[in-house]
């Protein structure tokens, strides 16, 4: 199948950010008392916009009978995210290699704040592979799993959902491109990734599971064998 455009997630995808962000994020929680085990963490919050992470950790911390969420919490935890990521982000290994032999069209869709999403990209040389399509949960109404990122990136691009291929690597974005009726592939090859990241994507609905960026260069030549579920 010739896809006429990729859809790219951005952190755990094209940045090896997510590691950074869930071990900050993980430690600053258990201080308040929130603590969660790495794969169900890894399946309930990963993808979620901002004000869908917050919302979802303010139930948690209301249902342990102790409030709302410390005041500055999250101001707090960005300054401390950012801070390492100024020093330790780095691409994906084999996202340039990929991008430089993909002739097609393409964007990022990532429910990172556009601001956020625009200083990783340019951090990591990766800014001028994409611009200007650069898309951000803040510019749509419903956040991932709802399908309103990956369609707009579609219509920003001129393309038809049907034949758009998204990369994600959370299981959020996995239901948010399969409910725009796009094909999805799930990505594994991050810093993240966990013993039961492939089988958690899979259940999502993933027609198919990488596990690097050399394999999943592969697959596009090749036009990829959608619909099988398994590594390369």
């Amino acid at each position: 199948m010739a896809f006429e455009a990729i859809l790219f997630d951005c952190d755990g995808v094209l940045v090896d950010s997510e590691t950074i962000y869930v071990q900050v994020e993980r430690e600053h929680l258990a201080r308040i008392g929130l603590q969660y085990d790495l794969d169900e963490y890894m399946d309930r919050f990963q993808g979620l916009g901002s004000e869908d992470f917050w919302a979802a950790l303010d139930r948690d911390h209301r249902e342990l009978g102790k409030g709302s969420l410390p005041e500055n919490f999250f101001e707090e935890l960005d300054v401390a995210t950012m801070r390492r990521m100024e020093t330790e982000l780095l691409e994906i290994s084999g996202i340039k290699q990929l991008l430089n032999g993909h002739e097609g069209l393409r964007a990022v869709a990532s429910s990172s704040r556009l601001q956020r999403l625009i200083q990783k990209l340019r951090h990591t040389g990766l800014f001028s592979y994409f611009d200007p399509h650069i898309y951000s949960g803040e510019q749509v109404k419903n956040g991932k799993p709802a399908p309103d990122l990956f369609l707009f990136a579609a219509q920003k691009l001129g393309v038809s959902p049907a034949r758009t291929l998204v990369i994600e690597d959370s299981s959020n974005g996995v239901k948010a491109g399969l409910a725009a009726g796009m094909t999805v592939w799930g990505f594994v090859g991050g810093g993240h990734s966990h013993d039961t990241h492939a089988a958690q994507l899979e259940e999502a609905g993933a027609h198919q599971v990488v596990d690097t960026h050399q394999n999943l260069a592969a697959l596009l030549k090749n036009g990829g064998p959608v619909g099988r579920r398994s590594n390369p």
